[in-house]
């Protein structure tokens, strides 16, 4: 018997080749892209999960209150994690670890510029990391160093790199103990090598200082719970360990507040966002976002074969009706005909992973990730089966049981008509197929015009031909003969050192007091930019008031400059000149510059401070000279870097492309929605054209009688045409308060948005309109001009 349904399964298919064509290629579309966002959903959801303490980590967090808002951050102070692993016994490790940033590598005559961490002893065994070569304590050593697997390759080759010797940041050699296997992508602890958190310690008298500083949060700590406990618990131990240290200080006591809490390693990479002191979730929006995107176009794709099995049921009826008369049971017809679904699905799965070969790199460029399909995993197979079968029995299912109902009695009689009710349910899945998508057209539209519209917002600043360059102690102590030779090339017109990059503002601090401010106004967080002189120039700022700070005023070592968002806070109307306080010490506002952007485009400008500060150094600010080409500048101004940094290869970034990142997860939604819709659009109108060609097929005699009595090609094509058209109105009906509701949720996030217009929605209804038409206009015009002779003849 199931012999038999195979054989007629194929033979219908052949009989309908269009129709079986229509149906493979829509599932293989729409399977395909669910395959490929299934892989990305998954690679978040399981992000760190190769982590064997995976249940057991945790990041140390703070909440603190500025300006009466409730702030989440990560930053520690240093002394919190001895404080934590002396005398909380809840925990079973802990490990403070810096920010991470490149250092310059060196050995023999071979210079790197690596990114890694400080970070403490314990954190091999809590991270589980992978030794494959060396100690496997490797960082009980302060002069010791681990490499990834990557980085001793690159370093040395096919050399053993145990025991080398390495020379970091030109300032301190260390060697190699231990090999570690490469992190996953979707690992949140990223490196090239790591170093013992004790050498900082040794090498800079600034961590000296902060090893005592309960206020300076410039730290992480990462910690592991001891078996059997719970994070609550330990978290109303710890909450108030900072408060507790900083308790003469009655601004931290009753203003700020600082609690301590704990945020566990499932919710690092996808739940990162809070909200006076909520979590609120994060990336695991995107997650749910393309998740539904998958769905929708599996769901658009099954409709595609809904319809069209529905509408040849008039051809299937007499089958069904001998069927039945010759003893078939209905469960059997529903049988063969899911039988005929899976075997259509299964045919689309393989081409589907045909698709997701051939597509998967781009895939993976557009992601950023480095996703594989397991040919050789059971798993793998056993999940394509699962998503075979539920995708088959979902297109499948309407069909059989539709088909099955059918009376023997009436269909052999010769009095079965599908009539229009029949054709009911197939309007209503074109609605809805088309609703999906026009949702998706216009979401697509307004994503593409917040992008734009931020992208065009105004900086303050040129970011055009501005580099940034990570300092050193040798640039630092060169500074002077580094500059004064650049500027002599003619490639620079301007340099000058700064606490911060051009794209970025990499510190704030309270504690600020101005004329009329209160006790609480201590607690309002401004930005801060430490730098010397030549500041503005470099930056291409164009200031409001005053001036920048210049060589020929001694007193510039107490000034500030302040941003208009600073200026307002503080209620200054004539702020050059007033004298404010941070920390107790009087600075002198000697300018006012407007608000540069350097953090998100798509949030207020926060108030700044610019400090004079020759200690405060983290890198360089240059102005590549206008009149000459970046690609000349830097082949020019390179050698003196080298000259002058010998210890470091010349790394550098442009400000215009480090700002351009920020835009990096909404262009991916904008790029990845708009290639939804694309696909969306054209599933949908696969399924139009597959219907359209079975309405003419239908309709072969009407459209016959009616040319002979007179109809104009147009007329015919309008009559075949309007039914669907007028479903698409439906649609768009339907598709534009959904995607204004959508759509306005997703804009609140921004501080900075645009306001919805209506010709969006204009463009996406007459879009689909004319999508439709172009659809359904071929096989209408291939109808209208068919000889009546022929579709009139008697057979």
């Amino acid at each position: 018997m199931y012999r038999n349904f195979l054989k007629i399964a194929f033979r219908s298919l052949l009989k309908n080749k269009v129709s079986a064509f229509i149906n493979i290629a829509g599932l293989a579309v729409g399977m395909a892209v669910a395959m490929l966002i299934a892989l990305w959903v998954n690679n978040e959801l399981s992000a760190n999960q190769h982590h064997q303490n995976y249940q057991t980590l945790y990041q140390v967090m703070m909440h603190q209150t500025f300006d009466g808002e409730r702030s989440s951050q990560v930053a520690m102070p240093y002394p919190l994690g001895t404080e934590l692993k002396t005398k909380y016994p809840d925990f079973k490790a802990v490990a403070m670890c810096d920010w991470g940033e490149k250092r310059a590598l060196v050995a023999g005559n071979k210079k790197f510029l690596k990114k890694g961490h400080y970070i403490g002893t314990e954190a091999i065994e809590m991270f589980s990391l992978p030794i494959l070569s060396g100690d496997k304590n490797p960082l009980k050593d302060p002069y010791s160093i681990v490499l990834t697997e990557k980085t001793a390759q690159a370093i040395f080759g096919k050399q053993n790199p145990l025991d080398q010797i390495i020379r970091v940041d030109n300032i301190v050699d260390v060697k190699v103990t231990a090999v570690v296997a490469e992190q996953p992508q979707n690992a949140s602890l990223q490196f090239d090598y790591l170093l013992p958190w004790d050498l900082q310690i040794k090498l800079y008298d600034w961590v000296k200082t902060s090893a005592t500083n309960w206020k300076d949060n410039s730290y992480q700590v990462y910690v592991q719970l001891k078996e059997g406990l719970q994070p609550e618990n330990t978290e109303a131990k710890i909450k108030d360990v900072v408060l507790n240290h900083v308790s003469e200080d009655k601004l931290m006591q009753k203003a700020i507040k600082p609690a301590v809490f704990l945020h566990p390693m499932s919710k690092w990479r996808l739940y990162g966002e809070f909200e006076n002191g909520k979590n609120t979730g994060g990336f695991i929006k995107y997650v749910r976002l393309f998740g539904i995107f998958g769905l929708f176009i599996l769901v658009i794709a099954c409709i595609n074969f809904m319809n069209l099995s529905t509408a040849r049921s008039e051809k299937r009826a007499k089958e069904v009706g001998v069927r039945k008369a010759i003893g078939s049971r209905r469960k059997q017809l529903i049988g063969q005909f899911l039988g005929e679904s899976l075997l259509i699905t299964f045919l689309a799965l393989a081409l589907a992973l045909i698709l997701v070969v051939v597509f998967l790199p781009s895939f993976n460029a557009l992601t950023e990730t480095e996703l594989s399909i397991q040919f050789g995993s059971p798993a793998f197979w056993g999940v394509m089966l699962v998503f075979t079968l539920f995708t088959g029995l979902l297109a499948g299912s309407y069909p059989a049981l539709y088909l099955s109902s059918f009376s023997p009695l009436k269909i052999l009689k010769g009095g079965f008509r599908v009539g229009k009710n029949a054709a009911l349910p197939r309007k209503v899945l074109i609605v809805v197929q088309f609703s999906f998508s026009i949702v998706l057209m216009i979401g697509t539209m307004i994503i593409y015009q917040q992008i734009q519209f931020v992208k065009n917002r105004p900086i303050g600043f040129n970011n055009q031909g501005l580099i940034s360059v990570a300092i050193s102690q040798d640039l630092t102590q060169n500074f002077e003969p580094l500059r004064n030779e650049l500027l002599a090339s003619g490639m620079v017109s301007s340099i000058c050192i700064a606490s911060s990059p051009a794209s970025e503002i990499w510190s704030n601090g309270n504690g600020w007091e101005w004329r009329g401010s209160t006790p609480a106004d201590k607690g309002t967080l401004f930005n801060i930019i430490a730098t010397t002189y030549d500041y503005t120039q470099t930056m291409g700022v164009e200031l409001k008031a005053g001036r920048d700070f210049s060589r020929e005023f001694s007193t510039d070592a107490t000034g500030v400059i302040l941003n208009e968002a600073a200026v307002k806070r503080m209620g200054l109307e004539n702020p050059v000149g007033e004298v404010v306080k941070w920390n107790g010490k009087a600075l002198s506002v000697v300018g006012v510059i407007p608000n540069i952007n350097m953090e998100s485009p798509f949030q207020s400008i926060s108030p700044l401070s610019i400090v004079f500060d020759k200690d405060w150094v983290e890198c360089l600010c240059v102005r590549i000279n206008p009149n000459v080409s970046s690609s000349e500048a830097m082949a020019k101004i390179g050698p003196i870097f080298d000259k002058y940094n010998p210890g470091f290869p010349f790394d550098y970034a442009f400000a215009d492309a480090e700002y351009a990142k920020k835009f990096k997860y909404t262009a991916f939604i904008g790029n990845l929605s708009l290639i939804v819709s694309i696909l969306a659009i054209f599933i949908s109108c696969l399924g139009l054209f597959g219907l359209a060609s079975f309405m003419a097929e239908q309709r072969t005699k009407e459209i016959g009688i009616r040319k002979v009595l007179g109809a104009s090609v147009a007329k015919l094509w309008q009559s075949l045409s309007k039914d669907f058209v007028v479903l698409v109105l439906i649609s768009c009906l339907i598709a534009t308060p959904i995607a204004y509701y959508f759509m306005n949720e997703w804009l609140q996030k921004y501080t900075y948005r645009i306001e919805i217009s209506w010709w969006v929605f204009a463009v996406a209804v007459i879009g689909a309109l004319a999508i439709t038409l172009l659809t359904v206009s071929y096989q209408a015009f291939k109808a209208a001009l068919v000889n009546p002779v022929k579709s009139l003849k008697s057979e």
